[in-house]
């Protein structure tokens, strides 16, 4: 992963996009983090989950370049639809593509696979009996 802290104004929106539409799949809110962590990543990824907004409904996507780390908090409703298989195959797409040297494509891969596996389960049939 490349250690600088900026995105181009290109990315942010790629990543902007990537985020608003796995919302809008999901119901979900998706946030990420990328900047230099203190301490146990884990430690301080539950931390700021636990600081946002609805953190039960919530994804948290936490990049550390500097130590090439990363990780994915759910909160109890999330896990139900991006359980912790789901979430080490969008680690593991951000980390080939960090390896490649791409920190915003390898956050909006990884988005797009947390929202496969998080969209809404399609209604077959409604109020018929």
């Amino acid at each position: 992963m490349p250690a600088g802290d900026a995105f181009s104004a290109r990315q942010e929106q790629d990543i902007a996009k990537a985020i608003a539409t796995a919302e809008a799949s999901s119901g979900l809110t998706f946030s990420v983090y990328v900047g230099s962590v203190e301490g146990e990543l884990r430690a301080q990824a539950l931390r700021l989950h636990r600081q946002l907004p609805g953190a039960e409904r919530a994804v948290l996507v936490v990049v550390d370049p500097r130590r090439n780390q990363l990780e994915i908090v759910t909160g109890a409703e999330a896990k139900r639809r991006v359980d912790d298989r789901a979430a080490g195959l969008a680690a593991a797409a951000m980390a080939s593509t960090f390896a490649l040297g791409d920190l915003a494509g390898g956050i909006v891969n990884g988005l797009g696979s947390l929202m496969e596996h998080a969209q809404k389960a399609p209604v077959l049939h409604g109020q018929q009996p």
